[in-house]
């Protein structure tokens, strides 16, 4: 994680970082203000903190009340040696709490971050830079590509040069790349995350048998997502770019807006056509893209080659933001290894929501296969050693396709969760299975699991897929685990070079009858470091959304809210009806958050990070004067919502005052002082405000199509900034 630091008068300084800033001073006794602890004291309360959470994580985790434990730390200082210090933590706990848990807390205090930091001793390297915006040097990592060539199957170079390949290309794009997780919990089983220091919302995990393996993965995911705009799915791109030269690609095209509204000419091929309008109700609106908004401009295409003919054929980028998310995509040290990737990930998820959704039971993998790969064998008797029976399946379908299956089992909660991989090697596929199981996870993360279910309706419905799709967190079947395969294990192998895996992975797609698409891109090389990403789409095979979203839930409804939302301080009683009215036509679910709705990252911690379509109706009714709307809006809130305790406050008083004021029997002022006694002074002045009309939309800050003040945003932009600019120097070339 990055953190810039401002300095500020005085002594006072200032800390950035995500969405947070923090402030340290001096006391006054050292020439400082004492507005602000000092970043010792930080220090010190950040070692606390972390106990608290860890105990409060282990209690919520067994329904334990955290009302009666209270915590302190205390440093004691070697008089002799200021470095040398004890921290004491102690903790004081109920009588109502079992030895057992007792003893637990105990340990997972000893599992705090902090400590574990401190007691490991960091190093410190400080070093001078010309530019810190420009230096983007990743976290050292111990792997270097001097001396060292560790070569695994499906990369065609050492993953020391595949790893400075890609760093490389990020530093060329002036990225900075944090690496601000590891995990290792059995072995031969590595995961992390890596993010862009400058834009939380970049980042990406990777996972792999080694250390140098899964930074392999997470530095491919994170070009691949850069190349093909994954980071910036559904997001708005500002003005600037709305109306610059190109928005997306140098290559992309623009298609006009016809009068009947109709798909433009030139636009799709009829295989394509056939697919995602079928009865017709496809409409040229539907397809805008929603990072532009731009209506005037039409509708943006990207070129794809048809791989049966060689063809361009021009796919909108709405389509692909809206049905394939991620799927598809991929990043290699060739064109070749790229395109395998993507073949694999996409045969990965086509069979894993055939299997799930059809209730396939598959054959088990025989020890004597399992025994000739002993670092995949070594990874499950790590976790069959702390208690998660595992299945390994062989997801082929009868050697049809390039796939595996790990189950694992949580006896404790009764939860499975079923990790799929896929490779054209046998081994790559399983051990891909068994990484992608505990990727990113910690043996307590295995508790959140899903229970299987005889409920086929449960299993079939669309939203499970896309749960297996995010983080394989939807729910499998109780006919999974029956010992009745439906197909003979086979021990498949599609291996070969990578151009000859690529063929194989292609002649399956034909086979089936499926048009593939693939879109290059080369954009970020350079002359010393080389790498190549790719996208392929294969229409009717690989969507993770269902394509009636295209007509029925589109990203781009964004174009139809976002300005009057942004504009919202500005607006006329007349334009704020109007808003509420579209909003309640669109039918919209009251619980979607705004951001979504409008493709706006609002600070998390913000009211505006909070907002869903519920909140800002009521805010827009109640500066309507419409009260009985908004009271039927508030109590709904009130119910159902899951606000910050000050926002579930105001809401409260709220509803108090709303029906005090629509009743013909009651006067606001005659509660005013038990009111405020109640909620308190601030609560009420600000409810009170609202109700007369001198507090219009409370707790939102005023905003426009400007974006200023939305910090995260401006961030996620000047990341993609980066992109753009990349893009528009080489298309020049």
């Amino acid at each position: 994680m990055e953190i810039k630091v401002n300095f500020l008068e005085n002594l006072r300084l200032e800390a950035k970082f995500d969405d947070f800033t923090v402030t340290a001073d001096q006391p006054i006794r050292y020439k400082g203000d004492g507005s602000a602890p000092s970043p010792f004291d930080y220090f010190l309360a950040s070692s606390a903190l972390c106990a608290a959470y860890f105990v409060k994580v282990y209690c919520k985790a067994r329904d334990i009340p955290t009302d009666d434990i209270r915590l302190s730390q205390n440093n004691i200082v070697d008089p002799e040696n200021r470095y040398n210090q004890i921290f004491q933590i102690q903790v004081e706990l109920p009588e109502s709490i079992s030895e057992k848990d007792r003893t637990g807390i105990l340990r997972s205090i000893d599992r705090c971050t902090v400590k574990k930091v401190v007691q490991a001793g960091p190093d410190f390297k400080i070093e001078e830079v010309e530019d810190l915006d420009t230096d983007a040097s990743i976290m050292a990592t111990g792997i270097t590509a001097e001396g060292h060539e560790t070569r695994i199957l499906g990369k065609d170079l050492p993953l020391e040069q595949t790893i400075a390949n890609m760093t490389g290309v990020l530093e060329a794009l002036g990225m900075k790349i944090d690496i601000t997780s590891w995990r290792n919990i059995v072995p031969n089983v590595w995961s992390l995350n890596i993010r862009d220091a400058a834009s939380e919302l970049c980042f990406t995990n990777g996972k792999g048998a080694t250390k140098e393996s899964a930074l392999c993965s997470a530095l491919g995911e994170f070009i691949e997502r850069l190349s093909c705009n994954f980071f910036y799915n559904d997001q708005y791109f500002g003005e600037e770019l709305a109306n610059a030269e190109f928005v997306h690609y140098p290559n992309e095209q623009w298609f006009p807006l016809t009068e009947d509204d109709s798909i433009p000419t030139g636009l799709l091929d009829d295989y394509c056509l056939e697919i995602y309008n079928p009865d017709g109700e496809l409409n040229g609106s539907n397809l805008i893209d929603t990072n532009s908004g731009n209506v005037e401009r039409g509708i943006c295409a990207l070129p794809y080659q048809r791989q049966s003919d060689g063809e361009t054929v021009w796919f909108p980028s709405n389509l692909m933001e809206n049905l394939f998310l991620s799927n598809g995509m991929s990043a290699g040290n060739n064109l070749f290894e790229a395109k395998v990737q993507c073949l694999s990930e996409i045969f990965e998820r086509a069979v894993k929501r055939q299997i799930i959704e059809q209730e396939i039971v598959l054959p088990d993998v025989p020890e004597a296969v399992l025994a000739k790969y002993p670092g995949i064998q070594a990874g499950i008797k790590g976790l069959e050693d702390q208690g998660f029976p595992v299945l390994v399946k062989d997801a082929s379908l009868g050697g049809q396709f390039p796939v595996m299956c790990v189950t694992l089992m949580n006896p404790r909660t009764g939860g499975v969760f079923a990790s799929f991989g896929a490779h054209p090697s046998f081994e790559v596929a399983l051990e891909r299975s068994l990484t992608e199981l505990l990727q990113g996870r910690s043996f307590e993360g295995l508790n959140d699991v899903p229970k299987p279910t005889f409920n086929s309706h449960a299993v079939t419905e669309p939203n499970n897929f896309v749960e297996h799709f995010i983080d394989s967190t939807g729910v499998i079947s109780w006919r999974f685990f029956s010992d009745k395969a439906e197909y003979e294990f086979v021990e498949w192998d599609f291996s070969g070079s990578n151009e000859e895996e690529c063929n194989s992975l292609m002649a399956i797609c034909e086979a089936l009858g499926k048009e593939v698409y693939v879109a290059t891109f080369e954009d970020f090389a350079t002359d010393s470091y080389q790498t190549a990403a790719c996208r392929i789409l294969v229409p009717d095979y690989s969507e993770v959304y269902p394509v009636e979203d295209l007509v029925w839930d589109n990203t781009n409804k964004a174009i139809y809210f976002r300005e009057d939302i942004l504009n919202l301080h500005r607006l006329e009683d007349e334009q704020l009806a109007e808003l509420v009215e579209r909003l309640e036509e669109s039918e919209e679910d009251n619980y979607t958050e705004i951001k979504t709705l409008i493709g706006i990252e609002f600070d998390e911690n913000t009211v505006w990070g909070q907002l869903t379509v519920l909140e800002l109706k009521i805010l827009i009714y109640l500066a309507l004067e419409q009260f009985e709307e908004a009271l039927e809006l508030v109590e709904s809130f009130l119910q159902y919502n899951d606000n910050t305790v000050e926002r579930g406050m105001f809401y409260q008083a709220m509803s108090a005052a709303l029906e005090i004021l629509l009743s013909d029997e009651l006067e606001l002022e005659d509660f005013s002082y038990n009111l405020c006694r109640m909620f308190g002074d601030e609560v009420m002045s600000a409810v009170v405000g609202t109700i007369n009309g001198d507090l219009r939309f409370y707790g939102l800050t005023p905003t426009s199509m400007k974006l200023e003040g939305l910090d995260k945003h401006l961030r996620l932009i000047e990341s993609y900034k980066k992109l753009h600019k990349a893009r528009g120097a080489r298309w020049v070339e």
